[in-house]
């Protein structure tokens, strides 16, 4: 596994949770489920501090310009209490977040390069690109999983975002060796999961 299929495995996942989010009522997105929490309170929180987190480790720090800097999504990611923007607003900050990550991946860059975790120190640690990027991702999983619990507080079934879903199996050579046989229908793991 590397980065960019990992990568390509997240953005459709993400589209799903955000087909799934879009249906819920305002006041469920909104709803405090995370009382003691700090700074992250609600699934909108959770939602939009995961692309925060993108936009700031790979586009900031990495490629030196954020998509927040740019000014059309300039929200205080510290604190973000995403209650008072829109849900759209949040994918659509999410969605542009992703296509430039996507790009960036896309123009192969050198993932062994380094990368300067502070970029105002000139001692600050540095990183691999694959070592910020597999940072980013797992935080988005672990995220991704605080939102699909709390979407089962609030009495709902979580959309099935696990890796298997899309990614099917595929025949080994050793399974198709020596038999001409009549392929099984596709195989559904929802059912045997």
């Amino acid at each position: 596994m590397n980065v960019r299929e990992y990568y390509t495995y997240l953005s459709a996942a993400r589209e799903q949770l955000w087909n799934f989010l879009r249906a819920l009522p305002a006041e469920e997105l909104n709803r405090n489920l995370i009382e003691n929490g700090d700074r992250f309170h609600t699934i909108k929180d959770l939602l939009l501090h995961v692309t925060d987190v993108e936009d700031h480790w790979v586009h900031a720090i990495a490629r030196g310009g954020g998509v927040q800097q740019s000014g059309n999504y300039r929200h205080d990611w510290i604190k973000p209490d995403a209650a008072q923007y829109e849900l759209g607003w949040i994918i659509e900050y999410g969605r542009e977040v992703s296509q430039q990550t996507q790009a960036f991946l896309d123009s192969e860059p050198d993932l062994n390069q380094s990368v300067k975790l502070v970029q105002d120190d000139p001692a600050s640690d540095t990183v691999t690109l694959d070592q910020l990027m597999w940072h980013v991702m797992t935080h988005e999983v672990r995220h991704t999983a605080q939102i699909a619990l709390l979407i089962r507080q609030l009495g709902h079934v979580a959309p099935w975002l696990d890796y298997m879903r899309f990614v099917r199996p595929q025949v080994t050579a050793a399974q198709n060796s020596g038999a001409e046989q009549e392929p099984e229908s596709d195989l559904d793991l929802e059912d045997d999961l």
